[in-house]
Formats: C-alpha cells, sequence, structure tokens
C-alpha cells in the first residue's frame, strides 16, 4: 500500500516536472530563459522543451512592432522660430535578451533619445524647410535613432511628425509674408505680360515690314522683268528690221518709215481731242510713194 502511494506521488511528480518543462512560445512573442539567474537562451515560436527548476523563464517579450504614445516637443529652428512638434516612433524588438538585460525601461530610453534627435533634426531647418521637409526628417530622425536603439537589440520601423504647432503672433507674420509673396508674384505676372505684349507687338510690327520688303522685291522683281522682257523684244524687233534691211535694201528703210508716218497720222486723226487736223501739203506724195516703195519691195522679192 505504501509503495502504490509512492509510485503514485512519484508518478504525479514526473509529470508536474513534465508539465513545467514544456513551453508552449506563441507567434508573436518569444521567452528569455535563465539557469539560476543568469541568461542561457531565448524560446522562439513554438514548443520547447526546458529543464525545471534548474531552467526558467524569466522574460516574455512580444516581437509585434509597438508605438511610443505622442510625445510633443518644444524646439528652434535655424531662423530662431519656436514651434512645438508632436511626434511618435514604431518600433520592435529583434534582440530580447539585450532589450531585457541592456536597458530597464525601452519606452522612456526611446522617448528620451527620440527627443534628443528632434531637436537636433529641426534645429538644422528654418520654419518654411521644417514645413516642407517632414519626410526628409522623419528619415534623418529614424536613421539616427536607430543607432541609437541598436544597442538595445531595437528595431526603429518609422518615426512620423504628426504635427507642427507654430503660435498665433507666427501664424499672422507668415500670413503677412504670404499676402507678400502672391503680391510679388502677381506684380512679376503683370509685368511678364506686359512684356509679352510688348514683344508680340514688335513681332507683328517686324512681321509687316518683313511682309512689306518682300512685296517691294516681287514688285522690283516684276518691273525688272518687264524691263528686261520690253529689251529683249526691243533687241529681237531691231534685229529682225536689221534682217529686212540686209534682205530689202534701202527700199525697206523707206518702206518702213513711210508706213510708221501714216500709222501716225492715223492715230491723231482717230483721236476724240482732234477737231481740225492739217495735212502735210506733201502727204499725197507720201502715200504714192508708199505704193511705189510696196510694189518695188514685192518685185525684188518675187524676182529673189
Amino acid at each position: 500500500m505504501e509503495f502504490a502511494i509512492i509510485a503514485v506521488l512519484v508518478v504525479g511528480l514526473a509529470l508536474v516536472v513534465l508539465f513545467m518543462g514544456v513551453k508552449v512560445v506563441p507567434q508573436s512573442g518569444v521567452f528569455v530563459v535563465e539557469r539560476f539567474g543568469k541568461y542561457t537562451q531565448t524560446l522562439d515560436a513554438g514548443l520547447s522543451f526546458i529543464v525545471p527548476i534548474i531552467y526558467s523563464v524569466a522574460h516574455k517579450i512580444s516581437i509585434l512592432e509597438r508605438q511610443l504614445p505622442e510625445f510633443k516637443i518644444s524646439v528652434i529652428t535655424r531662423d530662431n522660430v519656436e514651434v512645438a512638434l508632436e511626434a511618435t516612433v514604431f518600433y520592435r524588438v529583434l534582440d530580447a535578451s539585450r532589450s531585457v538585460y541592456r536597458i530597464q525601461d525601452v519606452d522612456l530610453a526611446l522617448h528620451t533619445a527620440a527627443t534628443s534627435i528632434v531637436r537636433s533634426a529641426a534645429g538644422k531647418l528654418d520654419l518654411d524647410g521644417l514645413q516642407s521637409s517632414r519626410e526628409a526628417m522623419n528619415n534623418e530622425i529614424a536613421e539616427n535613432l536607430q543607432q541609437a536603439a541598436e544597442v538595445w537589440g531595437i528595431e526603429i520601423t518609422r518615426t512620423e511628425i504628426t504635427d507642427i504647432i507654430i503660435d498665433e503672433q507666427t501664424k499672422d507674420a507668415q500670413r503677412q509674408q504670404l499676402n507678400a509673396e502672391r503680391e510679388r508674384r502677381a506684380a512679376v505676372a503683370r509685368a511678364e505680360g506686359e512684356k509679352r505684349s510688348v514683344e508680340l507687338a514688335a513681332d507683328a510690327r517686324l512681321y509687316e515690314a518683313e511682309k512689306a520688303a518682300a512685296a517691294k522685291r516681287i514688285t522690283a522683281d516684276a518691273e525688272a522683268y518687264a524691263v528686261r522682257a520690253l529689251a529683249e523684244a526691243d533687241a529681237e524687233q531691231t534685229r529682225l528690221i536689221a534682217l529686212a534691211i540686209a534682205d530689202g535694201g534701202q527700199p525697206a528703210i523707206n518702206f518702213e518709215v513711210m508706213k510708221r508716218q501714216v500709222e501716225a497720222l492715223g492715230r491723231v486723226a482717230a483721236s476724240d481731242n482732234t477737231k481740225t487736223l492739217i495735212m502735210p501739203t506733201d502727204i499725197a506724195g507720201v502715200i504714192g510713194s508708199l505704193e511705189v516703195l510696196f510694189n518695188s519691195t514685192t518685185r525684188s522679192s518675187t524676182e529673189r
């Protein structure tokens, strides 16, 4: 009977020890194991076994990403403007042993380091740069904070400047500056418009002058062509007359002269302004001479 009781106790104790040695680590955390108060290993997610009593789970650390509560920081920009920045930090634990044994309060340590780094980063920028370069400053803060947090086994996933708080006097000054900038831009736009108008008017005058010059060139070319054509026609006529003279002799010359006299008398007589026409006394002789010359010229041509 006593043996049975002892056996039951032994079995029960073995079950208790076995139960104490089985550790189920959740996916979102890790267990830090110590042996007689000294760190030995870190249990990752899943089923693990340890020797109870000798080994014990000292810390259960979540490896999920965490966020520090938003904190407000008073900073002075490069142009000596005091503003308040609201910021927060996102991080997660990479090395549970270092986060446990190298720092007592991770959140407080990160808050202190972030405050210093944010002040330093904001002091390099003026107010306008601080408002327009928020993303660049977030990256700079995260990079510098990561260097400080690496020794604690912490990864800084990102930092955020959530708000920039400016006092009313600074806001009024910014409004005045904005209005002045708008007026300056409007003045520049008006000046640019007037300049463009003058340029367009000058271009129009230049275009008109170019077209007028082109028209004059075309007219001059046309007149020169007409003169050249007339000269060529006169030269051709002279050449033909010369050929005729060389072919018909002096009678042909006399015939041409007399013919033109008769044509001139005909044009004078046909004019509307002519009321009285005085004929030369030898007009009959001229006409007779034309007939003689015509017959003479015809005979000469026939004989040839």
